[in-house]
């Protein structure tokens, strides 16, 4: 068996591998850390570890920021949306400290929309296919609202995550999982279906694309790369990726009725593109030959169900109960595996720090970056199995750390050693998703509606509930999500890019629904009160959490008393504040 190095991800044999762990682990339960240098501004673990590099590479390390930018930026990164006015004062209130913030935050049931809204890239969330014949909307999902729904359930329940992996490909197969958890199945029931699908080569392309999902997704590692040939960089085998693909080619991705209390007549009748989940269920198991140089029509030896071989000491054992699934669940859960516990927290590090410590987040192998600090991520990855794979517990340790604490204002010497601050001497400004943007002009306008359910178009005007309910496109993305980088639904995501284009800022000057809520902002700061400086302070507290400088009140007021005669010059000077830079940005 080979395993990842704990220090430089390079494979090394499984004893010597195993026997580092061990070694780490007894290191780690007796909280022996001493190599590690106590300094006075670290407040965990994970301090320790990050000024213990940056002393290294004689990094100074910034101070702690300002206290209502970081209340801002826990309420973007736990919950999505924009702080509560009240909270201004929030360290002068009792019981006003960061920590009862954060457990506040981390016990929102907004806390699951905001994981959910990164998972769901992960799992190439869609609702509809990137081809259409016609009217045809035969292969669309119009209950795929049901799989992130789950998403948003199991996060606010705090669901183990090994047990998430377990029900999102197995849920059927499990004695534990309750019928509330079949939609968990979406996460390979809502994958992309092609026409013709009964030919051999399109069946092909879409078990590539479940094989991809799944190690990408969980394991982080590219498997399907080794569909046409052996995998270039990394030891996977075409014979390996075979192994994986048969599992999916031995289920099959139906449509069946939720809810157990209707009568037979009424499931066969809602079972045709009413009240079903989309999910997988196992068919003709079967073991795929494989594909030589990936044309089905030359096909070799056949290649027994079973999990990757680098995990094991010669030919891993076959999976035998149905089609692999549950045993494929099992293998990729397993506390025994390198990986699923290291791309997961490695992905939480992500959403929260702005990069990852391996900011390849879905590619471990050979071609991916290594970490910047490994012995961080080892041990982040080791807490969280010890923890019971709480996703609450770690997100908990992150924000409380001095690290996610600190200031993103930069100086010149951290500049020259480290520009791009990799080794995190400084907090990263980043820019919000998308989605945090549009829900927080719902937000600050009072406008927004906190209800889930089915899917509403984006563009809708009477659509005001929170982005992660509007309907997300294979066919056609939303405007607004492909203008400000959503990922493209027909593949899996590892994370976001951030682009910047003169078309970004021309859209929302000239866009209905932005205009809408810029009117409605200015209606409410007028409806608090009559004094425009007042007003000017209220929209700055609002949109960012924070008092305008004296330059910004005089340029306010100045733009607004030019011309009273016009009643459009609030909506103006709101729509201005709504769509600055300031608005897309977390300090």
């Amino acid at each position: 068996m080979y395993l990842f190095s704990t220090n430089d991800f390079r494979f090394v044999p499984r004893p010597y591998a195993i026997g580092c762990w061990a070694f780490g682990m007894c290191c780690f339960l007796l909280g022996w850390n001493q190599a590690l240098p106590e300094k006075s501004s670290a407040r965990n673990y994970i301090d320790r570890h990050i000024e213990s590099v940056a002393g290294e590479r004689q990094l100074s390390l910034v101070p702690e920021a300002d206290r209502n930018v970081l209340i801002r930026r826990l309420s973007f990164d736990l919950t999505g949306l924009p702080p509560d006015p009240e909270w201004y004062r929030y360290p002068a209130r009792p019981n006003g400290t960061i920590e009862s913030l954060v457990d506040t935050l981390i016990a929102s049931p907004h806390f699951g929309e905001r994981l959910a809204s990164m998972w769901l890239n992960v799992a190439r969330y869609a609702e509809d296919q990137a081809h259409q014949v016609g009217n045809n909307v035969e292969h669309f999902y119009p209950n795929a609202f049901r799989y992130r729904q789950w998403v948003v359930d199991a996060f606010n329940a705090d669901l183990p995550f090994d047990r998430f992996v377990k029900l999102q490909l197995a849920a059927d197969r499990y004695s534990f999982a309750r019928d509330e958890d079949l939609p968990a199945l979406g996460f390979l029931g809502l994958g992309p279906k092609y026409y013709q699908r009964g030919r051999l080569d399109v069946m092909a392309d879409e078990w590539e694309d479940q094989v991809d999902t799944v190690t990408r997704g969980f394991l982080g590692l590219t498997v399907a790369c080794a569909r046409c040939h052996d995998h270039k960089y990394d030891p996977i085998s075409t014979e390996d990726y075979h192994a994986l693909a048969g599992i999916f080619a031995s289920v099959e991705l139906v449509n069946v009725p939720y809810e157990k209390s209707k009568t037979k007549s009424e499931q066969d009748k809602e079972a045709k593109q009413q009240n079903t989940i989309h999910i997988v269920r196992d068919a003709k198991i079967r073991n795929l030959n494989v594909f030589i140089r990936g044309d089905v029509e030359r096909p070799g030896p056949a290649i027994p169900r079973r999990f990757l071989s680098l995990f094991y000491e010669g030919t891993p054992p076959p999976f035998s109960e149905g089609s692999g699934r549950r045993e494929l669940a099992e293998a990729i859960a397993s506390p025994d595996n390198p990986l699923t516990a290291k791309v997961f927290v490695n992905r939480i590090w992500q959403m929260l720090i702005g990069q990852g410590l391996v900011r390849t987040a879905s590619n471990f192998g050979a071609l991916g970056e290594i970490p910047s600090h490994p012995e961080l991520l080892e041990e982040l990855a080791a807490r969280f199995k010890a923890q019971g794979w709480s996703t609450k517990k770690l997100v908990r340790e992150i924000v409380l750390s001095a690290a996610y604490r600190r200031s993103s204002e930069p100086h010149a010497a951290g500049d020259d050693l480290d520009p791009d601050n990799r080794y995190l001497w400084r907090m990263n400004r980043r820019r919000l998703p998308v989605e945090m943007w549009r829900d927080s002009l719902l937000s600050v306008t009072g406008n927004l509606d906190r209800q889930g359910g089915r899917s509403l178009e984006l563009n809708d005007p009477a659509n005001r509930r929170r982005t992660l309910y509007g309907r997300v496109s294979r066919l056609k993305l939303n405007t607004l999500l492909a203008h400000y980088d959503y990922p493209d639904p027909n593949i899996h995501s590892g994370g976001r890019t951030s682009t910047t284009t003169p078309l970004q800022k021309l859209y929302l000057l000239n866009n209905p629904f932005v205009a809408e809520q810029a009117q409605d902002f200015a209606r409410r700061l007028q409806q608090e009160t009559a004094d425009d400086l007042e007003r000017i302070r209220k929209a700055y507290r609002y949109l960012y959490f924070r008092m305008p400088a004296e330059e910004e009140e005089r340029l306010g007021l100045e733009f607004l008393l030019a011309d009273q005669s016009d009643s459009s010059h609030w909506d103006r000077y709101a729509q201005t504040l709504l769509i600055s830079n300031e608005a897309f940005y977390l300090d």
